[in-house]
This record gives structure tokens, C-alpha cells and sequence, in this order.
């Protein structure tokens, strides 16, 4: 038999980078990043069409970061809205970020746990054929569940790089990631583009398939777990 028939398969990484657009520089380092990053855009900015364009031509996933509340903006969903304005609301923020395959929600505490408009937003999304991503900046938050109980392809969050930005805090999430991806074999990665986490992933990813990690596209990650739900976020793969 040959070396390494029986070699286990890669632990797989997933990773979007959040708040983007604002910043010309950072928005370079984003684009630079080796590997299948996501680029989560968003639609209130002064540069997020052209990111969003750049982004597409260089063959990275591209995807629109819908503020909810309590994030504010012309764009931003918050609970009491009829759905005919957060459905405006969403067509505007996607003529600002062309070429979006899926959303995730900026901030979003209070509007992912309004479990109608939830669902209204991944019936739509499966009209559109994009995904989604739960950001999962609540607990409260019914959004994953929403878009597992239509098949919509969707994922949850399982890490946050960077809600503490100093360099050995990001460091610590990284690698608390890919232990996770260790034990259940994938994790999603959100980071921002902050000094510390730009800097943590120029140095790091390069490094991961040496370590016995594969950086995949998020895409890849929503077919490889099928819908359903890690250990943390439900029981028997069933969203909470």
C-alpha cells in the first residue's frame, strides 16, 4: 500500500473578513490575502462598489454585509420595518455591492432573533440563489435556524478573530480556530481588517497546509457540512 493511503483528511478552514470598503490600503491587504478569502462588503461606504468589482476580478467571494440592528445607516434592517422597506433596503445595499453570492449580517443583535423577518430573508436568498452566513452576534439569534428549515445554503460563525484587536488576543483566536477545526474538521473563521489580524493572516495562512489544514472557499465549507449545525450551536446538527 502506499505511504500515506490512510493519512486522514485536512481539518478545513473557512474564512470572511468583514467591514470592508472603507479603507483603500486595508481593502488591498484583504485582496492580497493567499487562498480563497471571503470579502464581506459593506453597503455604506465610499469604496464598496469598486472593492466589490476588484474583488470579483481576482476570483474571490464576494459578499455584502447587511447592517441590522442596532448597526444604523440607509441600508439597515431593524425590527418594526414593513418588509417592503427591508426588502428596498436589501436591493439598494446590493446595487452597492455587485456580484454578492451570499450576505452576512453586520452587527444584527437585535434584528436575527425577529424570526419573521428572518424568514422572509432566507426565502428571498433562496430565490436569488445566494447563501448566507449567520455572524451570530447574539444568542438569541434565529437566522441559522431560519435558513436550515428551508435548505437554504447557509453556515454559523464559529470564531471571531478580533473582538479583542491586540496582536496576542488575535493570536489565541487563530489558533483556538484551528484546534476547533481539529476536533469537528472544518471551522469558520470572521475577522476584520484590523492592523493585528491583517498581519496575524499575512503570516499565518501561508503556513496552514504544512500544518495539516486546508484554507477552502465558503461555498465549499457550506457543501461539506451539508446545512447542519456544529456541536455548539445545536444538538443533532438542528439549530437551536
Amino acid at each position: 500500500m502506499a505511504a500515506g493511503a490512510w493519512a486522514s483528511p485536512p481539518a478545513r478552514l473557512a474564512l470572511i473578513i468583514d467591514d470592508l470598503g472603507r479603507t483603500p490600503a486595508r481593502d488591498q491587504r484583504v485582496l492580497g490575502l493567499p487562498g480563497p478569502v471571503a470579502l464581506s462588503i459593506l453597503p455604506d461606504v465610499p469604496h464598496s462598489r469598486e472593492l466589490a468589482v476588484a474583488a470579483h476580478a481576482a476570483g474571490k467571494t464576494v459578499m455584502l454585509h447587511l447592517p441590522m440592528d442596532p448597526a444604523g445607516g440607509p441600508y439597515a434592517w431593524h425590527p418594526g420595518l414593513s418588509t417592503g422597506e427591508l426588502e428596498s433596503r436589501l436591493d439598494a445595499a446590493l446595487r452597492q455591492v455587485p456580484f454578492a453570492r451570499g450576505l452576512n449580517n453586520h452587527m444584527g443583535s437585535r434584528m436575527t432573533a425577529q424570526r419573521p423577518a428572518m424568514a422572509w430573508l432566507m426565502r428571498r436568498l433562496q430565490r436569488d440563489h445566494r447563501f448566507f452566513v449567520d455572524s451570530r452576534t447574539s444568542a438569541a439569534t434565529v437566522a441559522a435556524a431560519e435558513a436550515q428549515k428551508i435548505g437554504l445554503a447557509s453556515l454559523s460563525r464559529d470564531i471571531f478573530l478580533d473582538d479583542d484587536q491586540s496582536p496576542a488576543a488575535v493570536a489565541k483566536q487563530f489558533h483556538a480556530a484551528l484546534e476547533l477545526a481539529r476536533r469537528q474538521g472544518s471551522a469558520l473563521m470572521i475577522g476584520h481588517p484590523h492592523p493585528a489580524t491583517l498581519a496575524l493572516l499575512e503570516r499565518e495562512l501561508p503556513r496552514l497546509k504544512a500544518q495539516g489544514f486546508e484554507l477552502i472557499d465558503v461555498e465549499m465549507l457550506i457543501a461539506l457540512r451539508g446545512n447542519r449545525a456544529m456541536a455548539a450551536h445545536g444538538k443533532a446538527g438542528i439549530y437551536r
